[in-house]
């Protein structure tokens, strides 16, 4: 793969249809990956991308994309239930996969992902778009830079009323819970600062939205996380109550460090932090970026985001470097959110250990 830019195959063309957009935009050309292919069950959802992209290679049949000798990499943009599936097949297709939050929703299917990919030696970039917003990758920046100094304590959320969410994709009330649909978000930040979690506590509970809607799942979950090395971290996730967004972010991550406090926000594009003398500082990064991240259009869609994780897994493929998260850092992430929805029915502590042994990696 050395040297070349990498075709990709997009499964799903729901959320899918973001980055068709996001990767292959004349103004921002892509140099290590550009989608090549396109799959849905949903023959209508070609209509509007042969609209934009007449040249890409259309099929509703999932095998009939693995053959195609275009496609390198297959974004996977499907119903949580069928990621297992769908990341397996791809494996066994000779193909590496981005697969979107939640990677997976239950420990069996993460072991069998884990046997197929170590068997057929392909890679896994999970697509954790909150990583890749310009907000969070300036906050990371300074970070790195020692602007916070060592990182004490932190705070993440993702609060975003979701009815439009189960009108558009009914199988959420049953086939997933809210700790892995909505959870995925906050606390993939809080792993990307704190690493390995030891030990979760969690409460839930169920919004009068998710029980109109028949859901099985709680909907709003509070957790505090610990993590192995003794640090503390809060995430709060709800998806039935009205937002505020004048005064919260849809996505928030607070860090709290010995030297200073850092904000970022998702998704005004705001970054915020405390100087030595005190003052905050805000950094609106909206008319510099939103171009790239939005296209001008509704806060929210996700073309940049999702154009910044491909071609990093595509670069770091060809040119045999480190990326992430990759599947190992997304299995201990699944096991984390199952330590949170087990927390929540049981009503009490939950250690992490036990359940990536259960999915087939090493505790710690």
């Amino acid at each position: 793969m050395t040297g070349r830019t990498l075709g990709v195959g997009v499964l799903g063309l729901q959320e899918g249809r973001s980055l068709l957009i996001g990767l292959n935009r004349p103004n921002w050309p892509s140099e290590h990956a550009r989608v090549v292919a396109a799959c849905d069950l949903d023959e209508g959802k070609f209509v509007l991308a042969r609209r934009d992209f007449p040249e890409l290679f259309y099929t509703t049949r999932y095998d009939e994309m693995l053959s195609h000798p275009d496609v390198d990499i297959v974004a996977i943009y499907t119903p949580d239930p069928l990621h297992a599936e769908h990341i397996c097949r791809a494996f066994e297709g000779g193909k590496h996969v981005i697969c979107t939050k939640p990677l997976l929703i239950s420990l069996a299917d993460g072991k069998r992902v884990l046997e197929t990919a170590q068997r057929t030696g392909r890679k896994l970039m999970v697509g954790q778009s909150s990583r890749f917003f310009g907000s969070f990758v300036r906050q990371r920046e300074a970070f790195e830079a020692g602007d916070v100094g060592e990182l004490e304590f932190l705070e993440a959320h993702y609060v975003h009323r979701m009815d439009w969410y189960y009108s558009r994709s009914a199988w959420t009330a049953e086939g997933t819970d809210w700790a892995f649909l909505g959870l995925s978000h906050p606390v993939d930040l809080v792993r990307w600062y704190l690493g390995s979690i030891e030990e979760v506590h969690a409460y839930g509970t169920r919004s009068s939205l998710a029980a109109r809607h028949g859901a099985k799942s709680f909907d709003l979950y509070s957790v505090n996380l610990r993590a192995t090395d003794g640090r503390l971290a809060r995430v709060l996730g709800h998806y039935g109550l009205h937002e505020l967004h004048r005064a919260r972010n849809t996505v928030e991550l607070v860090l709290y460090g010995s030297e200073g406090t850092s904000l970022g926000q998702y998704p005004d594009l705001e970054y915020v932090y405390s100087r030595e003398d005190r003052a905050e500082v805000v950094e609106d990064l909206f008319q510099r970026d939103s171009l790239y991240y939005f296209n001008w259009r509704t806060k929210g869609v996700h073309y940049g985001e999702f154009a910044s994780y491909t071609n990093h897994f595509a670069q770091a493929l060809t040119e045999g470097t480190p990326h992430a998260p990759d599947l190992y850092e997304g299995l201990g992430t699944v096991c984390v959110l199952e330590a949170i929805r087990r927390s929540a029915r049981e009503g009490c502590p939950v250690k992490v250990a036990p359940l990536l042994l259960e999915v087939g990696l090493e505790a710690g």
